[in-house]
């Protein structure tokens, strides 16, 4: 085996010492040389060890790109549900769903024991038009048995994306019902925007439904907001619900909007991360209004920050089902050959101080999903 085959779990070990270990090359205050502590140099040593013994005595061809990715992701997941690694490709579908539209049937979903759990479909596609539900479990692909087999996020993407018009058939088991549930889905264009409906429920009663936090949410919502004012909007019924989350800063804009200035919306704070506290920063569109949210248990991340910063300041009225309860803060790191890996830095906090993140098994990420899945039981 030559060098070049080795260099892929080579940059993985690397990785994975600097990142969790904080594996920094660090001058000397006092002799300006450099140093390494000589605990990160045994690990470095006994990866190195693993290696040569691969090298030499396994008795097959090894696939290291393969366990590179395998072994970044396992090592990773030891940490808490939420720290993880994504290939090249996982990495560039996954930024489709907030950047851009892409085509497939709509679903968020996460491999649980070897089988595709649904987590939500997405508002306005496929999946949800033809009945797909939170909590199912694609059981069949086109008539081939999927659970139970080694099937990861690629072979997911490859099964369920496709062209715009292709079918695609899905057996179903759902809670409750013995039999799958068999669907043909024809695969369309996955909507991308953030609003999914605004309008005027009676003469001064607005109604908004947000169902993500992409990069156009604030843009989104300003405008649905203009439009209501305009058509005499004196209180806003503003939907959170199966809103799993996304970008902080957007969450922090819309927040922005029905807050006065000063007002604490949401701070951050971590073992290496100073407190950051981000306040109402100007004059809301609708700082005076009533204002109800409304959540449930797929309220998740950004909305939990924007109905827990309206909470905790007596905004707002917020009615519905205990949320998802994600209270941790990624910071996303892109490496050279464009896959990404997803740290947790910081938990954030609502105004009062509370953390919603819900408890977690370090090291057992499936357990963490099995819960928030067993709760539609």
């Amino acid at each position: 085996m030559n060098n070049r085959a080795r260099t892929p779990l080579i940059i993985a070990i690397s990785l994975i010492i600097g990142i969790v270990l904080g594996y920094y090359i660090i001058p000397s205050k006092e002799s300006k040389s450099t140093f390494v502590s000589s605990s990160k140099t045994a690990l470095a040593q006994k990866f190195a060890y693993i290696m040569d013994l691969i090298e030499d005595d396994y008795v097959d061809e090894v696939d290291f790109d393969s366990i590179s990715d395998n072994f970044i992701l396992s090592f990773l997941q030891q940490l808490d549900p939420h720290s993880t690694y994504l290939t090249t490709s996982q990495f560039k579908k996954e930024q489709e769903s907030l950047d851009g539209g892409f085509e497939g049937i709509g679903v968020q979903y996460r491999i649980i024991d070897d089988t595709i759990a649904v987590i939500q479909p997405v508002k306005g596609g496929p999946s949800q038009k033809a009945g797909i539900m939170a909590g199912d479990r694609i059981v069949t692909i086109n008539d081939t048995l999927w659970a139970g087999k080694k099937i990861d996020n690629d072979d997911v993407m490859r099964l369920l994306k496709g062209e715009k018009g292709s079918k695609v058939k899905l057996g179903i088991k759902r809670q409750g019902i013995s039999k799958l549930i068999p669907y043909v889905i024809s695969r369309d264009i996955i909507p991308t925007y953030s609003v999914d409906y605004f309008g005027m429920i009676d003469s001064k009663t607005g109604y908004i439904r947000l169902s993500q936090f992409s990069q156009t949410t604030s843009e989104e919502v300003n405008r649905a907001l203009n439009d209501l004012l305009r058509r005499g909007m004196k209180q806003l019924v503003f939907d959170l619900r199966g809103n799993g989350g996304g970008y902080l800063e957007q969450a922090y804009k819309v927040a922005d909007e029905f807050l006065p200035v000063g007002d604490l919306i949401v701070y951050t704070k971590g073992r290496k991360r100073d407190r950051n506290d981000l306040f109402a920063t100007r004059g809301g569109m609708f700082e005076k209004g009533k204002l109800i949210i409304l959540i449930d248990e797929l309220s998740a991340s950004a909305s939990e920050i924007v109905s827990g910063a309206m909470q905790d300041n007596d905004r707002a009225m917020i009615i519905g089902r205990r949320t998802f309860g994600k209270g941790l803060v990624q910071e996303q790191k892109l490496l050279p050959d464009g896959s990404a890996v997803r740290i947790t830095v910081s938990r954030y906090y609502t105004p009062s101080g509370r953390c919603i993140q819900r408890p977690y098994i370090t090291g057992n990420p499936d357990q963490y999903f099995e819960d928030f899945i067993n709760r539609y039981a």
